[in-house]
């Protein structure tokens, strides 16, 4: 099954880190879980945990406004606004999480800069995961500079089998970093018992279930009968999400598809079914 699953990705022009676990018996499924990806907005989920820790400790206060300017870069959220706002740290935390907004990320970034998230990580026993840089650095890659095909032809061939790369955001030693084992074990530390504070899980979950970004795998996974509550991540060539599913029976999976295409276009709707598809084998094995 495994190699089938390989061969469909390629035709799909797919790499993929994949694993999925079963959360009440931790038996789990992957194809390459521990090869390590740049991580793309999958860091606002540690960057949200970070944040809401800090606010459960009295560190920072979740009612307080911070004056919020519009960012550049043009993705959908606060960088779209033409003024100045006040915004209260838990909202800012929502638009993060839910809508993937960059610059409600940065004002939270810098509150808790990356080192502090990461450091923050370790503390609760999570691993593999390391946050470099703020949101912002994502949007100043190649791609602002050249036409959308050559930025992404840049990004596909320029990587080293080692995970280096000319782009920084994209090399796992300078860019924010990740694999798929450890943003599972990450749901894991939400979904069930762990050192994360309770009520700090909580939200969490919230705030994924109400992602808004429901393209990549959320179509496989949602139905009557299921829940489905993830985090998307992209980047030039890469495409993630991250997410549990939980069933009516009782039933919950973490599932983690970390995946770099060498197709040079940015509208890959095609990847991202294939992406859906193996994930849901993945986990229909795991459950039937």
């Amino acid at each position: 099954m495994i190699d089938d699953l390989r061969a469909e990705l390629d035709d799909a022009g797919l790499r993929g880190s994949f694993l999925v676990r079963d959360l009440r018996s931790g038996e789990e499924i992957g194809i390459e879980p521990d090869r390590e990806l740049p991580s793309a907005s999958l860091v606002k989920v540690p960057l949200a945990i970070a944040t809401l820790e800090r606010v459960h400790a009295g560190e920072l206060d979740g009612a307080a406004q911070l004056l919020v300017r519009p960012g550049r870069d043009r993705t959908p959220g606060l960088s779209q606004f033409r003024h100045p706002a006040r915004i209260a740290v838990d909202d800012l935390v929502y638009l993060c999480v839910a809508i993937s907004d960059g610059t409600a990320a940065d004002a939270l970034f810098e509150l808790t800069p990356p080192e502090r998230v990461t450091g923050l990580l370790r503390e609760r026993g999570l691993r593999g995961i390391t946050v470099r840089h703020p949101i912002q650095e994502l949007s100043e890659t190649p791609a602002d500079r050249l036409p959308g095909p050559l930025a992404h032809s840049l990004a596909i061939g320029a990587g080293t089998a080692g995970g280096g790369h000319p782009v920084p955001q994209l090399d796992v030693t300078r860019g924010s970093s990740g694999t798929a084992r450890a943003f599972v074990d990450l749901l894991a530390a939400l979904w069930t018992p762990s050192r994360v504070t309770p009520e700090v899980a909580a939200r969490v979950r919230e705030l994924m279930g109400a992602n808004v970004l429901r393209h990549r795998l959320a179509p496989d996974f949602t139905s009557d009968a299921t829940t489905w509550s993830s985090k998307t991540g992209t980047l030039l060539n890469l495409r993630h999400e991250i997410g549990v599913v939980e069933h009516a029976d009782g039933q919950a999976f973490a599932v983690a598809a970390l995946t770099e295409s060498r197709v040079p276009a940015a509208a890959q709707p095609g990847a991202d079914a294939v992406m859906a598809r193996v994930a849901r084998a993945l986990r229909d094995h795991l459950r039937f």
